[in-house]
């Protein structure tokens, strides 16, 4: 057996391993110390080579399906990890996990090589100046930002200072006007002292704009007390734990997540001079389940990428896991700075990792029982699935009597992911070929793009055992949904209160009430898919149609097209462009012929 030679090959010393199946699909990439070790203890040899018995659910599997392997030696193991890295990014295999949330979170920032320094929301951290940063903060920034300037008679706006004159800020009460003298650079730096002491305890911050709402419900001006209410909201909302003061004046960044089967809670706080100051969670799916530690592995990488600053050499992490060293020294090389990550085991710290735990299991509760109460899991267990649909992909195709016909695809991950939306430009005329095309496509590009939890067919049951045996003529699983739409008078009802649609699955037929909230569901997904399809190839059909009516123009021919849409890159930008810039790529006389037919 090929796997079980490659294993006896493998060399005593650092580096990454790949292992592929029999199609020769890429599944994992890991990294190693020592290659023959790690590698090994996927298996046991007796008596014949089979997965571990420790293995996770998701890493048996992987075994299970594993055909040959491939490994690249490196100088070190944090070489090692660094080429780990760029590979799972770069090549998606199927069994790594891969967190999709690689947002900039924004920062308040001050600038204090400014004579009369204002507090700012930035997302883009610079290493020149003598600049502070606070954060990162959640979706509350503005609210902070908002609260700090309604209670602290700050300079308001960037450009008071070059007025030179007192404005209405200073005329309401909202600040001393540095701009004309009325305040020293001394007394200013003292409300910039009580404006940051605010900043990093919100709970102080909350309470001046208490009492400031309750100085607006006494004047009557009930508009303002209601803003300053929904500011409070925010800002409250935006700290998912209490306010712990810790015994030292302290920063770091502290990491808590909690695994529930495939669906995982990543919980970040901010702490600033011993104080919460900021939380930022986030809920993260993967069918095939993780493990504790690899996902803070990633968690930190991602995290701290090149769009976050690394404001404190010190992390904690709520759980010990086996790479924290290899972190530590990727993080030191990638910020020039000592860092240092830590599990508390008794102290403050302890304490703050256990709130900040029970807030992660809280937060995905709270995602579990959202909105449609679990719909995915209902939608397993109703059509009998292998697995919850995490990520869903439908497909329908558009043509007019096989003119112009274009096949599509949407995706749908907790909503629907419009960059992962793909049109195909289809051949075939018949509808049944369409689909043949658009799924054999697909599934050729499963390496590249790995499969999903499910495939929605916008069809009846003849398309269904289609895809079903194109998945089975390439050895691959997915789990099966075809929805019928109910005609009348030969037109598709769509409504969903009126539609009596079929959900077809390869065992069973479900006619489901209008009412019930899988099938508009599945039908929510299906119009998409249709909607999607249909302004796809009226695209298509209008190019087509532009095109043929430029081939009408006296001296325009298929080459002269190729240029003017190398130019312009689509056939609308050609009918709007003005005839000197149509004269510049196709020459004067050309360019008349087509100005003048255009403009008819």
């Amino acid at each position: 057996m090929m796997l079980e030679r490659e294993l006896k090959n493998l060399p005593q010393c650092a580096g990454i391993y790949k292992f592929y199946d029999k199609n020769n699909n890429l599944l994992y990439i890991g990294k190693a110390k020592i290659l023959k070790n790690r590698v090994k203890s996927y298996f046991k040899f007796t008596p014949k080579l089979l997965p571990a018995n420790k293995l996770s659910p998701r890493i048996f599997k992987m075994i299970s399906e594993a055909s040959r392997l491939e490994f690249i030696i490196s100088p070190s193991e944090y070489d090692a990890l660094i080429l780990e890295n760029s590979l799972i990014k770069e090549l998606k295999p199927k069994y790594n996990i891969l967190l999709r949330d690689d947002k900039t979170y924004p920062y308040i920032a001050i600038d204090f090589d400014e004579e009369f320094p204002r507090f700012e929301i930035t997302r883009k951290v610079e290493k020149k100046g003598n600049i502070k940063y606070y954060g990162p903060f959640s979706n509350s920034a503005n609210d902070i930002l908002k609260a700090l300037y309604l209670t602290c008679k700050l300079v308001q706006k960037r450009g008071c200072l070059k007025e030179k004159k007192a404005c209405l800020f200073h005329q309401i009460e909202k600040c001393h006007a540095p701009c004309v003298g009325k305040i020293s650079k001394m007394d200013y730096m003292k409300i910039i002292e009580e404006a940051t002491e605010l900043l990093i305890d919100r709970k102080k911050l909350l309470t001046k704009l208490e009492e400031k709402m309750i100085e607006a419900s006494e004047n009557l001006n009930f508009e303002e007390a209601a803003t300053l209410r929904d500011m409070q909201k925010s800002i409250k909302n935006s700290l998912h734990v209490i306010h712990l003061d810790l015994a030292k004046i302290e920063n770091f960044d502290l990491f808590a997540i909690v695994i529930v089967g495939n669906i995982a809670s990543i919980m970040r706080l901010f702490i600033r001079e011993g104080k919460v100051v900021s939380s930022i969670h986030n809920i993260v799916k993967n069918s095939n389940g993780y493990e504790l530690g690899e996902l803070y592995k990633r968690a930190l990488i991602q995290f701290y990428n090149e769009k976050t600053k690394l404001i404190n050499s010190q992390i904690i992490t709520a759980d010990a896991f086996e790479e924290k060293n290899d972190i530590e020294q990727f993080l030191e090389q990638k910020y020039n700075k000592k860092v240092s990550i830590k599990t508390p085991k008794i102290g403050d710290k302890l304490k703050l990792a256990n709130i900040a735990k029970d807030n992660a299991k809280e937060a995905l509760s709270q995602y579990l029982n959202k909105n449609n109460d679990n719909i995915l899991e209902e939608i397993k267990e109703l059509f009998d699935m292998k697995k919850t649909p995490i990520r869903i992909e439908v497909f329908d195709n558009s043509h007019i009597s096989g003119d112009s016909p274009v096949g599509c695809m949407v995706t749908y991950e907790e909503k629907f992911i419009k960059s992962n939306y793909r049109i195909f430009n289809l051949q075939n005329r018949d509808e049944y070929g369409q689909m043949r095309e658009l799924l054999t496509r697909r599934i050729e590009n499963f390496k590249k793009d790995s499969p999903p939890d499910l495939w929605v067919l916008d069809g009846g049951n003849t398309l269904l055992k289609l895809a079903d045996t194109l998945l089975k003529e390439h050895e691959q699983q997915i789990d099966l949904l075809a929805i019928a739409k109910e005609k009348k008078d030969a037109k598709a009802m769509r409504a969903k209160s009126k539609a009596n649609d079929t959900i077809y699955t390869l065992k069973y037929d479900f006619k489901l009430p209008p009412s019930d909230k899988r099938l508009q569901f599945i039908q929510k997904l299906r119009d998409e898919a249709h909607r999607f399809a249909i302004s796809s190839h009226r695209k298509k059909k209008l190019s087509s149609d532009m095109k043929v009516d430029l081939l009408n123009v006296k001296g325009i021919g298929e080459a002269t097209i190729k240029k003017l849409l190398a130019y312009f890159g689509t056939f609308e930008n050609i009918h709007k462009a003005n005839q000197l810039e149509l004269q510049n790529i196709i020459g004067e006389t050309n360019s008349k012929n087509l100005y003048k037919f255009l403009q008819s």
